[in-house]
């Protein structure tokens, strides 16, 4: 055992499984030894815990299979005991209605399962975009020693000598095609060439954002997010990773330690500075919920003005660079060290090491793809956060994938009250729409959608794409995917599902949208505003049973993280683990 460790091995949990002399532990160890088990592959060694979200529905996370062998290979060389435990798999490809619904069931199926099993220390294994927020959020409020592997990027996309990017370059073709300017045969050449490899969206979507939050947040080894999947680099991490969560356990580096006020700031600094996706705000919120930290929109708007985007990667970013990009030009190690006195480097992380020691040494290798300070992509971050009468308890925009002439802008609304019904409108050649209009989906929040699906991008009616407009303002209770661009204001709140004035507006109603102050208004007077609120009826739910009941129940707001309300820290009391032993 190392000068380093802390803890005997008779301070381990998993010893309260296997070391007593009573009938409830002979059972314990009588069933290791049914799988072919020795006394010596447990005794005295950490037990580690490696939750893995693969699944045959969910490319992101394709190689995980393999990669769990090698965390298990790190995780005998530091003298733990692996044990491998699937958990479910959020998949964004194929899961309907949205993998959002799902990502507090797998925040609880990872609490649960640490708090279940005889584990001392857990790696998690996640990457496409709901499974790190939720395997991170069971895993700060089981309270162990836990370490995150990223899935990594995909290889970049190409077709016919071009550059693709996940999800970004799906819509623009796929306008290209509504315009009739893509053949069959071209449009076939760009399906199959767009995903190339195994691992999450290679554009700076959801996927990568969440994991370089991770990483910033300290829970990731030092520049583990950039990697990209089919990288040897990527074996060689996810190895590491197992050496290392052995010596966090003698360590006893619990999440209370490394996730902090500072550490979370941190990483909301880190995502407006890589040009994040709009679910960043979500999750972050309901991370750092999870942490007993507090942090709201207006938190993040105020490091959104003061922090530019300098990660020069679509879709906010200008050109054809994606994440292979920004790992050849240092990745999120050097992306952190231009930052400087922006973040807090006096923080820990999985390493045992402050934040500043993992910096050192990080080189920006190509300044045109992580930017220096003085000369950003966009002069503040990614994200903005608007109030007034039609969001009063905020909504997002992302300013920097929007074209500048919707900044400021005021048009009539056009209101569609389910994604069915707009789907159908946006493809009548014969639409009664202008540029100015201002397109409105409601009833897709959180309960509205339900699970609050990523259908805020929406579509360009054909009518505009015909006269070749390919952007117009968009507003939404939904998401919209990380890889989304455009100007679209999202998570408006409260939703409209549940009464919030977004269902009192009226098509023709006038919108007013004004970025810099930060504004978002229906100009429409408070007396029929009043009269059209007493008019509203509340919808039927949506589900009458199970999981989505419970979901419907208990879901909390955009604005407060969409976690379930039961499993804030603050709720009832906290009894710790039960004594059942």
């Amino acid at each position: 055992m190392s000068e380093k460790q802390k803890k005997s091995a008779e301070d381990l949990r998993s010893a309260r499984w296997f070391a007593p002399d009573d009938l409830r532990s002979f059972g314990h160890r009588s069933r290791l030894m049914q799988m072919g088990l020795d006394p010596e592959d447990w005794t005295g060694r950490p037990v580690i815990g490696i939750l893995n979200t693969w699944s045959e529905l969910n490319p992101c996370h394709a190689h995980f299979r393999e990669r769990s062998g090698d965390v298990k290979k790190g995780v005998h060389q530091a003298g733990g005991f692996p044990v491998e435990l699937p958990a479910i798999s959020v998949d964004e490809s194929f899961t309907k209605p949205t993998s959002m619904l799902y990502r507090n069931l797998l925040a609880m199926e990872t609490e649960e399962m640490i708090r279940s099993h005889p584990l001392d220390g857990v790696v998690l294994m996640g990457g496409c975009d709901k499974t790190t927020p939720g395997l991170v959020m069971g895993a700060i409020s089981a309270g162990v020693p836990m370490i995150y592997l990223p899935a990594g990027p995909m290889l970049r996309g190409n077709y016919a000598g071009k550059i693709l990017g996940s999800g970004s370059d799906a819509w623009k073709y796929w306008d290209e095609r509504r315009a009739g300017n893509i053949s069959d045969e071209e449009w076939v050449g760009v399906e199959g060439g767009i995903a190339r490899s195994y691992g999450h969206c290679m554009t700076m979507g959801t996927a990568s954002t969440m994991t370089a939050i991770a990483e910033a947040m300290g829970l990731c080894l030092p520049g583990a997010s950039s990697i990209p999947a089919p990288d040897a680099g990527h074996i060689r991490m996810s190895t590491q990773c197992g050496r290392r969560i052995v010596d966090m356990v003698w360590e006893d580096l619990t999440p209370e330690k490394i996730v902090t006020p500072a550490s979370v700031r941190n990483s909301a600094v880190v995502a407006m500075a890589t040009g994040c996706s709009t679910n960043a705000v979500v999750h972050l919120l309901a991370m750092a919920r999870r942490a007993s930290i507090k942090l709201d929109l207006d938190d993040l708007d105020a490091l959104g003005r003061t922090t530019p985007l300098i990660a020069n990667i679509r879709p906010s970013g200008k050109g054809d660079y994606l994440m292979e990009d920004f790992f050849y030009a240092g990745g999120l190690r050097a992306l952190m060290a231009e930052l400087g006195d922006k973040l807090d480097t006096s923080v820990t992380t999985v390493t045992g090491k402050t934040l500043g020691e993992t910096l050192e040494g990080a080189t920006v290798y190509n300044d045109d793809v992580i930017r220096p300070l003085s000369n950003p992509v966009y002069h503040e971050g990614s994200l903005a956060v608007l109030r007034g009468n039609l969001c009063p308890d905020g909504a997002v925009i992302k300013p920097a994938a929007c074209d500048e002439r919707f900044r400021n802008h005021q048009g009539p609304a056009l209101v569609f009250d389910s994604y069915p019904e707009m789907k159908k409108a946006v493809d009548d050649e014969n639409l009664d729409i202008t540029p100015d209009h201002v397109m409105v989906l409601r009833n897709a929040g959180p309960l509205g959608g339900p699970g609050f699906p990523e259908w805020g991008m929406l579509p360009i009616p054909k009518a505009l794409i015909k006269q070749g407009h390919r952007d117009m303002l968009r507003i939404s209770d939904a998401r919209m995917s990380g890889t989304s661009y455009g100007a679209c204001v999202l998570h408006v709140a409260p939703e409209s599902y549940i009464g919030g004035p977004l269902a009192l507006l009226k098509t023709g109603d006038i919108v007013n949208l004004d970025l810099d102050n930060r504004r978002l208004d229906m100009l429409v007077d408070e007396g029929e505003l009043e009269r059209r609120r007493a008019a509203w009826q509340k919808p039927e739910d949506r589900y009458q049973r199970g999981y989505g009941w419970m979901f419907g129940k208990h879901v909390t707001q955009a604005n407060e993280g969409c976690d379930f309300d039961f499993l804030s820290p603050d709720f009832g009391k906290t009894a710790g683990e039960p004594d059942i032993f």
